[in-house]
């Protein structure tokens, strides 16, 4: 996610625990809708279009704290 900020995602990982909390969710949830796609786990189709708002949001506000510390 966002290669062209991977030195200020290192940074911000060690130093903004906002960010590092944002970014653990999001990828918490990247690895949840992946299960529940493969059948690993079981949701409707509802239930996994709503996760897959809620990570959205979150890069939403992820890149906006990136653009903002760049």
């Amino acid at each position: 996610m966002f290669p062209e900020y991977r030195d200020l995602i290192s940074q911000l990982k060690t130093t903004d625990h906002h960010f590092t909390h944002l970014f653990d969710k999001h990828n918490t949830l990247d690895q949840r809708i992946k299960n529940l796609e493969t059948g690993i786990e079981k949701a409707t189709n509802v239930e996994i279009e709503v996760l897959k708002k809620e990570k959205l949001h979150l890069k939403d506000e992820i890149f906006n704290l990136l653009k903002s510390k760049a």
